[in-house]
Parts: structure tokens; C-alpha cells; sequence
């Protein structure tokens, strides 16, 4: 049997030979998806697993998620198996988890405070460095440890601090002009939830809109789908 060691090495030859086209956005939207479940993984001890265990965990097909990691090269070996703490590495890297991105929050509204709060940019490897706002009652406060500043100074602190990412909790009017200031002074990325479909004119800022009520809605519509009565418009009745 191949040392781990020895995979690993062919791994990353073979993701220098097969990633120079370019990846399907839908397997791109599912690395995700396998980041957290392999994390999880991580931290129940679990050191090894197969593709065919992994699909019953996720509800994916073994071959599907075969598929999906050959178009990085591959991480596996038949017989074998997926080193997890490897995978799961390999994973964060292709997700720039270790790349030390940072960002910033322009909204200290309900959602704002939110995303002020929660975890989820420390485990992903993203540092907030500030939130905006134009509200003079909250500037030169923090939010959950978090400056705030005001508005009009967004364009220089992104400059000057050399921000990844802006994440935008603003009314959908203001979207556009914050979204332009951020993109001037070279933000990278934008993460937008103004309840808008975000369009710059700057081809070099990648901009992720995402619409919360579309997945409300969704919902609503396959719990309309299963749970109404087969034959007729009408919810069933509890009985």
C-alpha cells in the first residue's frame, strides 16, 4: 500500500495538470457542503473514509462525489479511501480558508449585529475588521468587539487596510453607491444582502448576491408540494 505521504504527492501534481480548466459552478457551490461534513468528521476522531460511506452521510452519490473531486485532481485512492484531516485540508485550501482574508461589515442594522456576532467568518479563515454605519448614535462604538465607524469613512479604511471582502447588510437604495465605494477602493469580493440583484460595472469584483426570501420560498413550496392533499389544491387536514 501507498505511503499517505506518497498520495498526497501525486494529488498535488495531478491538480497542477487537471485544474487549468475550468470548474463546473456546481461542484464549486458543493465544496462547501463537504468542508463541513469532513469537519465534522474531524472532530468525532473519525481519521478515514470511502466514498460510498461519505454519499450516505450527505446524500450524494458515490460517483458524484468521485466526480466532483477529480475535478481537483482527485484526493483518493480505490482501495483506500479519503485520508480525512487531508481532504478536509486540501478543501479548505481550494475554499481560501487558509488564505487570511479579511472584511468588512457596511450595516449595523439587526442583520448587521448578526453577522457581527456569529462564528462562522472565524471558522471559514475570514477576519471582520470593522463595521459602518451612518448612524452617529453607534459610531465609534463596538459590536460584539467590533469598531464601528462611520460610512464616509469606508473608502479609506479599505485602502488603507487592504480589505477582501465587503459585506453589505444596507437598504437596497444605498446598495449600489457602497458597493461602487468598496469596489474603488479595491475590494475584492462583495457579499451582498441588500435584497437586490447587485451589477458592477468593475469586472474585477466578484459579487455574491444572496436573496434570503428565495430560500424561504422554496421551502414553502415543497411543504405546499408534500403535504396538500394528492388530487386537489387544498393543505390536508390534521386529523
Amino acid at each position: 500500500m501507498e505511503s499517505i505521504d506518497k498520495i498526497n504527492g501525486t494529488f498535488d501534481r495531478r491538480v497542477a495538470q487537471e485544474t487549468k480548466g475550468e470548474v463546473p459552478s456546481a461542484v464549486i457551490k458543493r465544496l462547501p457542503r463537504y468542508h463541513r461534513y469532513l469537519g465534522d468528521l474531524l472532530a468525532e476522531g473519525q481519521l478515514r473514509i470511502s466514498s460510498a460511506e461519505l454519499s450516505k452521510l450527505m446524500n450524494v452519490t458515490a460517483s458524484q462525489i468521485r466526480q466532483d473531486l477529480n475535478c481537483f485532481g482527485g484526493f483518493g485512492q480505490q482501495g483506500y479511501g479519503y485520508n480525512i484531516k487531508y481532504l478536509h485540508g486540501k478543501i479548505s485550501e481550494l475554499l481560501g480558508v487558509t488564505e487570511g482574508f479579511s472584511a468588512v461589515i457596511v450595516g449595523a442594522g439587526n442583520l448587521g449585529r448578526a453577522l457581527a456576532s456569529t462564528n462562522m467568518f472565524r471558522r471559514r479563515g475570514v477576519t471582520r475588521l470593522a463595521l459602518f454605519d451612518s448612524n452617529e448614535g453607534i459610531v465609534g462604538t463596538e459590536i460584539h468587539g467590533i469598531p464601528v465607524y462611520h460610512v464616509s469613512e469606508l473608502y479609506n479604511f479599505c485602502t488603507e487596510n487592504s480589505v477582501d471582502i465587503g459585506v453589505l447588510t444596507v437598504p437596497k437604495e444605498a446598495a449600489y453607491e457602497v458597493a461602487k465605494t468598496m469596489a474603488d477602493a479595491g475590494v475584492k469580493g462583495l457579499w451582498n444582502f441588500a435584497n437586490m440583484e447587485l451589477k458592477l460595472d468593475n469586472e474585477k469584483v466578484i459579487v455574491e448576491n444572496i436573496h434570503l426570501g428565495d430560500s424561504l420560498m422554496t421551502l414553502c413550496y415543497e411543504i405546499k408540494e408534500n403535504f396538500r392533499t394528492p388530487g386537489t389544491n387544498e393543505a390536508p387536514e390534521n386529523e
